[in-house]
């Protein structure tokens, strides 16, 4: 028997987290849901404490989007439990399946037959702050405020690089270089390189472009002059950062495992979300 976490998204995984859940119970296994999750999908006795969600688990399944599998991701890699998307939202860059497929993936998971694709994270440290959580996308420091721009003087291994006077700074691993990052001219990595790309939004100077540095570097930004900044990672807010406050970011200790199969290659996966044509 094995033990499966089940991450559903809000509003919407409803029949196909009840098909996942009842085909794994049938066959013996143990299911674990969030609470909501399990009122959600009629299955109350299912229902896990959120320290218990994860622990011991063999596999969690995320049923959603990029979004649902980047919060999977980061509750799987606490206890360094892999992860099989299920992609029920748009792009789909982190899953592995389509709804139709996630049978047979469970299938060949419990056979054996998978790969697993370690993509590194982010550690974060703010002044003032305990508990952030990693990243596997990104973490982004940007003005605070509408209609303003705010100072960052960057330091990489203790050493003052620059300062940028922009909208923000977006610090992306491989993964999200697909992601934020992307959208702001920054360059697309493959995702099983270790590295921290540095992309700057709307900077107002001549220095705009991104950089590809090693995983092991450390990146610091203070934020300077009379505005503060705000923290973001993985698209949700964390904090904010006053004047004179500082972040501190570099590759994480712990990876995200994502289950994955011999038919997936990310050049075409991103060939397919991109729409890019034959020649």
């Amino acid at each position: 028997m094995s033990s499966f976490s089940l991450f559903l998204r809000p509003n919407g995984a409803d029949d196909v987290g009840r098909l996942v859940a009842d085909w794994l119970v049938d066959r013996g296994h143990e299911v674990r849901l969030l609470a909501d999750s399990a009122a959600a999908i009629d299955r109350g006795s299912l229902a896990s404490t959120s320290t218990e969600f994860v622990r011991g688990a063999d596999l969690m399944v995320s049923l959603g989007g990029d979004g649902t599998m980047l919060r999977a991701a980061a509750l799987a890699s606490v206890e360094d439990v892999p992860v099989l998307g299920v992609n029920l939202g748009d792009l789909g860059y982190l899953t592995a399946v389509e709804p139709d497929g996630a049978i047979v993936a469970l299938k060949r998971f419990l056979a054996g037959s998978y790969e697993i694709e370690e993509r590194m994270r982010l550690s974060v440290e703010v002044s003032g702050q305990t508990g952030l959580p990693s990243a596997l996308n990104e973490i982004v420091i940007e003005k605070a405020g509408t209609g303003q721009t705010v100072r960052l003087d960057v330091s990489l291994d203790g050493e003052i690089f620059t300062s940028y006077v922009a909208d923000g700074l977006i610090l992306a691993t491989p993964t999200g270089s697909t992601a934020y990052s992307f959208s702001s001219r920054g360059p697309i990595l493959d995702p099983e390189l270790r590295a921290i790309v540095t992309t700057p939004v709307a900077a107002h100077m001549l220095f705009d472009r991104s950089m590809v540095l090693s995983a092991d570097c450390q990146v610091s930004a203070v934020v300077a002059g009379d505005r503060g900044a705000q923290v973001s990672i993985d698209g949700s807010a964390v904090c904010e950062i006053a004047p004179g406050g500082s972040l501190t970011c570099r590759g994480a200790d712990r990876a995200t495992r994502l289950v994955t199969f011999a038919n997936r290659n990310f050049h075409q996966v991103l060939r397919s979300k991109l729409a890019l044509e034959d020649r």
